[in-house]
C-alpha cells in the first residue's frame, strides 16, 4: 500500500471488498483478471494501469470511477451502472456492455473493437478518438451527440439513432446502417465509404457535402456531370 492506495497487487473478490470497506481507494498496476466483481459498489474509485481482462463486473456500480490505461479485454460489464465514469486510453476490446447505464460517461482514446453495447443507455455519453471497429451498437441512441474521431468500420449500427448528431473525423466505412436514422445528422466530416442501396436509405435527411454525394453516386455506378 502507498498513500492510501494499492500498487502492484493481485485482487480477488474478497480482497477488493475488504479494500472498499476501508474507504475509497486508488489502484495502480493491480491485477483483477478473471475476478468475479459482479454487483460490487466500486463508485468513485480510481484505477490506473490495471489488468481486468476477463473480469465479471455484471450489475456492479462504477459510477464516478476513473479508468486510465487499463486493459480489460473480454470483461463483462453487462447491466453495469457506469454513470459519469471516465475511461482514458483503455483497451476494452470484445467487452460486453449490454444493458449498461452509461449516462454522461466519457471514453477518450479507447480501443472498443468488438464491444457489445446493445440496449445500453448512452444519454449524454462522450466518445472521442475511439476505435469501435466491429462493435455492436444496435438500437443505441447518439441523438444530438457530438462524435469526434470515432472509427465505426464494420460496426453493427442497425436501428441506431444519430438524429441531429455531428460526426467529425469519423468513419462509417462498411458499417451496417440498416434501419438506423441520421435525420439532420451532420456527416460532412465523416468517411462514408461505399454504401449499398439498403444502407444508403438510412442517410435520408442527413447533411453531406457535394464531394460525398458524388462519391456515393459513383459507388452506385452513376456519373455526376
Amino acid at each position: 500500500m502507498s498513500r492510501g492506495g494499492f500498487v502492484m497487487q493481485i485482487f480477488d473478490r474478497d480482497a477488493l471488498e475488504s479494500a472498499v470497506r476501508d474507504g475509497r481507494r486508488t489502484f495502480t498496476e493491480c491485477d483483477f483478471s478473471n475476478a468475479d466483481l459482479s454487483r460490487l459498489d466500486l463508485s468513485a474509485i480510481g484505477f490506473s494501469n490495471c489488468e481486468i481482462a476477463g473480469a465479471n463486473l455484471r450489475g456492479a456500480s462504477i459510477c464516478d470511477s476513473t479508468w486510465i490505461a487499463c486493459r480489460g479485454v473480454g470483461a463483462s460489464l453487462h447491466a453495469t451502472d457506469c454513470g459519469d465514469a471516465s475511461f482514458l486510453r483503455c483497451n476494452f476490446a470484445n467487452t460486453d456492455w449490454r444493458g449498461a447505464r452509461l449516462s454522461s460517461a466519457c471514453f477518450e482514446d479507447c480501443k472498443l473493437t468488438g464491444a457489445n453495447f446493445s440496449d445500453a443507455r448512452l444519454l449524454g455519453i462522450h466518445f472521442e478518438r475511439c476505435l469501435l471497429v466491429s462493435a455492436i451498437l444496435r438500437g443505441v441512441s447518439f441523438r444530438k451527440s457530438e462524435l469526434i474521431g470515432l472509427d465505426f468500420t464494420d460496426a453493427d449500427l442497425g436501428g441506431a439513432d444519430f438524429r441531429d448528431a455531428v460526426l467529425t473525423e469519423c468513419s462509417l466505412r462498411e458499417a451496417s446502417l440498416r434501419t438506423a436514422s441520421f435525420l439532420n445528422a451532420d456527416l460532412r466530416g465523416c468517411d462514408l465509404g461505399s454504401l449499398n442501396f439498403s444502407d444508403a436509405g438510412a442517410l435520408r435527411g442527413a447533411i453531406i457535402s457535394s464531394s460525398q454525394a458524388t462519391e456515393l453516386l459513383g459507388g452506385f455506378g452513376l456519373t455526376v456531370l
